[in-house]
């Protein structure tokens, strides 16, 4: 199979991507492990973490032979595209519209998760070649919004970063989603007493209730 269908295939199945955005790596890593252990098959290593490039080269090393797609957040530019292909990121997110982006990702045939809100950017971002829409930012305008966004263009894969919680899960994906993006709710689990199997925990919940929310 086709590299770029079968990470295609692992965020389609998995139905989520956990978020990791974590002030420094070293906790960036352990929360990684866990949320795998927990049975997360798609992670985004975003670039905000010191030393990100490397930590993805060291994820995808022990963990692409597993099936376990480690891909490379906040990916600004064609430069840190480059970068984080050549490292083995399996997938390429940003938080916007960057052409530049998505036309390195697509030279060497990686998967792009690309940033959009209103329905038109939604739009630019589908005819530019991304893969997958990320629905950026969520919190402040949620679920009832996705669902008017998504009721005229259904036909396009969006998936919201943000905000989605075990909780409303199901919600999210009523309004039509293709996929969720999960961050603190899993990735910060480990927080209040430095407990890093509290993540495990949290990854097994949430992907049980996307399961439940698919069905």
């Amino acid at each position: 199979m086709f590299t770029k269908l079968a990470t295609l295939r692992t965020i389609d199945e998995s139905g989520a991507v956990l978020i990791v955005r974590l002030p420094d790596a070293d906790s960036a890593e352990r929360v990684a492990h866990a949320a795998i252990e927990g049975g997360f098959r798609a992670l985004e290593i975003t670039l905000s973490i010191p030393g990100a490039v490397e930590l993805i080269r060291r994820l995808a090393t022990r963990y692409a032979p597993d099936g376990v797609a480690v891909g490379a957040g906040t990916v600004l530019d064609g430069y840190a595209a480059y970068e984080c292909i050549r490292a083995g990121a399996a997938f390429l997110v940003s938080p916007q519209l960057n052409p530049e982006m998505i036309r390195v990702a697509n030279r060497y045939q990686v998967p792009t998760i690309s940033g959009a809100f209103t329905p038109t950017e939604m739009l630019e971002t589908a005819e530019a070649g991304a893969d997958i829409v990320k629905m950026f930012p969520t919190e402040n305008a949620g679920i009832p919004y996705a669902k008017a966004v998504l009721a005229p263009l259904a036909h396009v894969p969006v998936m919201p970063a943000g905000g989605v919680t075990v909780e409303n899960v199901k919600e999210w994906f009523a309004a039509g989603v293709a996929g969720v993006g999960v961050g603190s709710a899993v990735t910060k689990a480990w927080q209040p007493d430095g407990d890093f199997t509290r993540v495990t925990a949290a990854a097994r919940d949430f992907l049980v209730a996307v399961q439940d929310a698919r069905r």
